[in-house]
Formats: structure tokens, C-alpha cells, sequence
């Protein structure tokens, strides 16, 4: 297959409280070094910002796990772009902002709630984390791209 550089943002989602589900919003404003606005895990520190793809959401969807926006954490949820295929290092322009991935996957140290559901969750393994190099507003139906320097290929 061909390069996967550009998406679309399908749902933007924060929590103003650490360990839950975050909410679906109209839009969120990204805060350079800071992160998402209105979020628990905004602060400085390398995950300010959560990003997990549509597509891996919709293959828990088919196993018949009842998720929305948010359920895994994220604070924006992406369409047609290979996430995991932008190295630490790489920076995508989402909306108004710039972001630089500071992490790719995580380690769930307390299964949440869909892992109870469902006996796996996707945010380790499909999730990805960034800092927000510079702010902006960003909105579903948003384009996500990779800033140009950072290959995004898929397999």
C-alpha cells in the first residue's frame, strides 16, 4: 500500500478528572506545552495529548463492544491516517495545531472498563501520545496530516 499521511478527526474528547472516559466536545483548544484545555491530563509533561485511531475502535465495535468517543481515553479520535506508523519525533498538523509524538503506546497499569468488556483494550497498543508544539482549535471533520520530514507508510 501507499503512504496514509493525511485523516480526518472524527471526535474530539476530554475529562476534566484522570482515569475516566473522556467526553465528546464540539471542539477542544490545544495549548502549546500544555495540552488540551478543559483536561485532566493537560500539564507539562510528554503526554499532553491522546490520539488513537477510528479504525481500531471499529474492530472492537465489530466484536460487539458497545464504545463512543472517548471511551479509551483519547482526546481526539482520527480516520485514514497510520498513526503508528509516524516515529517518535514526527508532527502532525490537526486542525489549527501542531503536535510532536512523544510516546506510542502505553502501558494500562488497572484495566479499565472496556478491557472488563471486552477483555483487551487498544490504547496500549494503537494509542499514541504527543505535546502540543504550537495551540490551536481543533474540531471533528478536521483534517489530521503528517508535517512534511515524517514518512508515515503503511504495511
Amino acid at each position: 500500500m501507499g503512504r496514509v499521511n493525511r485523516g480526518t478527526i472524527v471526535a474530539v474528547c476530554v475529562s476534566p478528572v484522570r482515569g475516566v472516559q473522556k467526553r465528546p466536545v464540539a471542539e477542544i483548544e490545544l495549548v502549546a506545552d500544555h495540552g488540551a484545555r478543559a483536561d485532566a491530563h493537560a500539564g507539562d509533561w510528554h503526554r499532553q495529548v491522546s490520539l488513537l485511531p477510528d479504525e481500531a475502535a471499529e474492530r472492537m465495535r465489530e466484536k460487539g463492544v458497545i464504545i463512543s468517543a472517548g471511551d479509551f481515553g483519547e482526546n481526539i479520535l482520527t480516520r485514514g491516517i497510520d498513526l503508528l506508523a509516524v516515529p517518535v519525533g514526527g508532527r502532525f498538523r490537526a486542525g489549527g495545531a501542531l503536535l510532536e509524538v512523544t510516546q506510542i503506546g502505553k502501558v494500562c497499569h488497572d484495566p479499565c472498563a472496556i478491557y472488563a468488556q471486552a477483555g483487551e483494550c487498544i490504547m496500549p497498543t494503537q494509542g499514541i501520545f504527543c505535546r502540543v508544539v504550537r495551540g490551536g482549535i481543533v474540531r471533528p471533520g478536521d483534517g489530521i496530516e503528517v508535517e512534511d520530514g515524517a514518512e508515515a507508510v503503511s504495511e
